[in-house]
C-alpha cells in the first residue's frame, strides 16, 4: 500500500481545466488533441525500437458474458453456420464501461457544457458526434509506447482495489524501467487489475478500482503524454475528491485533449518487458473507422 496522502480539493481539480488546458494549442478546429504530439519524426524513432520482432496484444477478449463488471456484454450472434452452409456472425458492442478494451474519443466526456477545444456538447447528438468522433483516428496511432509497472516498483503482484497511484510512483517506475516518458509517448500504466481478479475473482470496478490520483494530471500534461492507457480506467475509484467522480477522465479528455484507453490487458505485456529487458516498444493502434462514434473497441499491439 502507498503512504496515505491528502487528497486534492474539488476546487484544485476544477482549476486544472484552466491551468492544464490545451484548447487552441493545436488550432481552433483541432480534432486530435495530444495525438498531435506524435510527429512523423516521433514515429520514425519509434520504429527504430523494433529489434526482436516480438509482438504482444494489450486487448482483453470481447466480453460476451454478463457479470458484475460487465452489465452490457457484447452480443455475438451466429448468422451463418453449418446449417446455412457458411460461417458468419453479428456483433453489437457498447464499448464504454469497465470490461471492453476500448479507446475513448474526445467527444466522450462533457464538462460545463463543453467538449475538448470548446466545442459545445450539442455537437454530440442522436446522429452521433459531429465533432471529435473516433473516426478522426482513422490513420491510426503509432508511437513509442512505454509501460510503467507500478506494482513492480512497489514489490507487490497487484495494487489493491481503490489504491491510488501518485506522480512519484510514476517516476519510480520510470527509474526502474531506465527511461523517461517524453512528449508524444503512449503511456500504459499497469495496476495489476487482472492479476487481482485472477486471485480473488471479479468485483464491481464502478465502486472500487486502482488508478491514477488526480495529482497525476499536471505530470501527464508536463510530460506531453499523447495517449494514456491502463488495465483499469486510469482513474482511481473512489476518486478521493468529494463531488468529483472521474477527474482523470474529465480533465484529461476535456482540458488536455488526451485520448484514454481503458480495460487493457497488460499482464502479457509486463512479462514481455521483463523478458526483453526494456519497457519501451513500438505501439500500434488502429481504431475502427466508425463515423461519429464516441469510442472504438481496440486491440493495441506492442512490437519489440
Amino acid at each position: 500500500m502507498s503512504t496515505p496522502r491528502a487528497a486534492l480539493s474539488a476546487k484544485e481539480v476544477q482549476a486544472f481545466h484552466r491551468t492544464l488546458s490545451n484548447w487552441g494549442r493545436f488550432g481552433p478546429r483541432d480534432q486530435l488533441g495530444t495525438l498531435n504530439l506524435i510527429t512523423p519524426e516521433k514515429r520514425v524513432a519509434a520504429a527504430r525500437l523494433v529489434r526482436s520482432g516480438r509482438t504482444v496484444s494489450a486487448a482483453r477478449p470481447l466480453p460476451t458474458q454478463p457479470s458484475i463488471e460487465n452489465p452490457n456484454p457484447v452480443a455475438h450472434h451466429m448468422i451463418g453456420t453449418a446449417t446455412e452452409g457458411w460461417g458468419g456472425d453479428y456483433f453489437a458492442i457498447a464499448p464504454h464501461g469497465f470490461a471492453t478494451s476500448h479507446i475513448d474519443a474526445l467527444c466522450h466526456i462533457f464538462h460545463e457544457g463543453t467538449l475538448y477545444n470548446g466545442y459545445p456538447i450539442e455537437k454530440v447528438s442522436a446522429h452521433g458526434a459531429l465533432e471529435l468522433g473516433i473516426h478522426e483516428l482513422r490513420n491510426g496511432v503509432l508511437s513509442r509506447g512505454v509501460l510503467l509497472d507500478v506494482p513492480r516498483v512497489r514489490a507487490v503482484p497487484y495494487l489493491e482495489s481503490g489504491e491510488p497511484i501518485f506522480p512519484d510512483d510514476l517516476e519510480r517506475a520510470e527509474q526502474d524501467a531506465g527511461l523517461r516518458v517524453e512528449a508524444g509517448d503512449v503511456l500504459l500504466v499497469r495496476t495489476g487489475r487482472w492479476a487481482l481478479r485472477a486471485a480473488r475473482g471479479p468485483w464491481d470496478a464502478r465502486v472500487s478500482a486502482a488508478g491514477l490520483d488526480a495529482s497525476c494530471l499536471p505530470w501527464l500534461h508536463a510530460r506531453g503524454v499523447a495517449a494514456l492507457g491502463c488495465d483499469g480506467v486510469s482513474d482511481v475509484i473512489p476518486s478521493r475528491i468529494e463531488g468529483v467522480q472521474l477527474p482523470i477522465h474529465t480533465v484529461a479528455i476535456v482540458a488536455l485533449g488526451l485520448h484514454l484507453l481503458d480495460n487493457l490487458e497488460l499482464e502479457p505485456l509486463a512479462k514481455a518487458c521483463i523478458d526483453e529487458g526494456r519497457w519501451e516498444f513500438l505501439f500500434m493502434l488502429a481504431p475502427l473507422v466508425l463515423e461519429r462514434g464516441t469510442a472504438s473497441p481496440v486491440n493495441p499491439i506492442a512490437l519489440f
